[in-house]
């Protein structure tokens, strides 16, 4: 499934729900409200409060309600899809509205405040060129174990968003990621079980403020002000079983247009699955978090020697999964 975060204007304010995105990109599904219709159809005599517990409304919740969600997701999206087809357009009972037109919405980042948001360093090319641009070699440790850090999870925006250009920055740089979702609380995973705790996947910005960053880490600790201002994430989540595969796909950047990162997710250094084993080792991980890959090789204006400047917009985008896209402004 092809899953987002969107926000409506109510008489009440605006308020977001998770959907499904269907019909070529062109119209959202409220999952919620999807699965209340079918079960008032089939007669259930509260099909809202089953629909709370068994599909919830926000993003959250809903990969927290694991594969059973996942299931009654498919089955209520999947009689919806076919409704429209015969031209029906179903309404639910209280009279709410359950298919969009992408048009009339505006997507979020598909998990508004992750539970807990990690970035990871494990394309060679990119650190790499980073260590020799500080006169520097890559320690054999990255070599052997999945290193990160942690971000600010209350700082995520999503596609078509204006990400605010640091007024203590002079160095506003763009990092280009293929980020993946977990889907399942556990500690101890052992590595030929760690693909079953991930959800799916999705393409992460994280933003970074050069200078401050470079200065931060001198000090041997960080980055945290130089990154934790703003990460976007989007424009959806595509579960996992519709990624044939997930360390072979296309990943391109475009500034104002112009390409200028194209490359592929081949070559990670340490997969998914061996951070899963590493990171919940002696740890409890949680669905709902997001983890970034790093940045592809090639994949930032600091490892091509350019500069961004206000005003730019940024086009990141990964094979299968889609097309994340932001201005910088100041």
């Amino acid at each position: 499934m092809k899953l987002c975060t969107f926000e409506i204007e109510t008489p009440i304010g605006r308020i977001q729900r998770a959907g499904a995105v269907v019909n070529n990109d062109t119209q959202i599904i409220d999952i919620n409200f999807a699965v209340a219709w079918r079960y008032g159809e089939k007669g259930e005599v509260q099909p809202y409060r089953l629909a709370d517990a068994l599909a919830p409304a926000t993003m959250l919740e809903f990969i927290q309600g694991g594969d059973f969600a996942l299931e009654h997701a498919r089955g209520a999206v999947s009689v919806i899809v076919a409704n429209m087809k015969s031209g029906a357009s179903p309404k639910g009972a209280r009279g709410e509205t359950i298919v969009y037109n992408m048009s009339d919405v505006k997507l979020k980042s598909p998990l508004p405040r992750p539970a807990m948001l990690r970035d990871y360093y494990t394309f060679e090319q990119h650190v790499s060129t980073m260590f020799k641009k500080r006169n520097d070699t890559v320690p054999q440790s990255w070599y052997e174990i999945p290193v990160h850090y942690k971000q600010n999870p209350n700082s995520v925006i999503g596609t078509g968003e204006t990400v605010r250009w640091p007024s203590y920055t002079e160095a506003f740089d763009y990092e280009l990621e293929l980020a993946c979702v977990i889907g399942r609380q556990g500690s101890n995973v052992p590595l030929d079980k760690a693909h079953d705790y991930i959800f799916g996947y999705t393409v992460m910005n994280d933003f970074s403020a050069r200078d401050i960053q470079r200065r931060e880490m001198a000090a041997r600790m960080g980055p945290a002000k130089g990154k934790d201002f703003a990460t976007s994430i989007g424009p959806w989540i595509i579960t996992k079983d519709e990624v044939p595969d997930a360390y072979n796909l296309h990943m391109t950047a475009k500034i104002n247009g112009e390409l200028w990162s194209d490359n592929n997710s081949k070559g990670m250094q340490h997969s998914f699955e061996k951070m899963i084993e590493f990171t919940s080792n002696g740890e409890t991980i949680y669905p709902g978090e997001i983890w970034g890959s790093g940045t592809v090789g090639g994949g930032c204006g600091a490892e091509l020697d350019r500069q961004l400047k206000p005003g730019d917009v940024m086009e990141l985008e990964i094979e299968h999964i889609g097309k994340l896209k932001n201005t910088v402004v100041k």
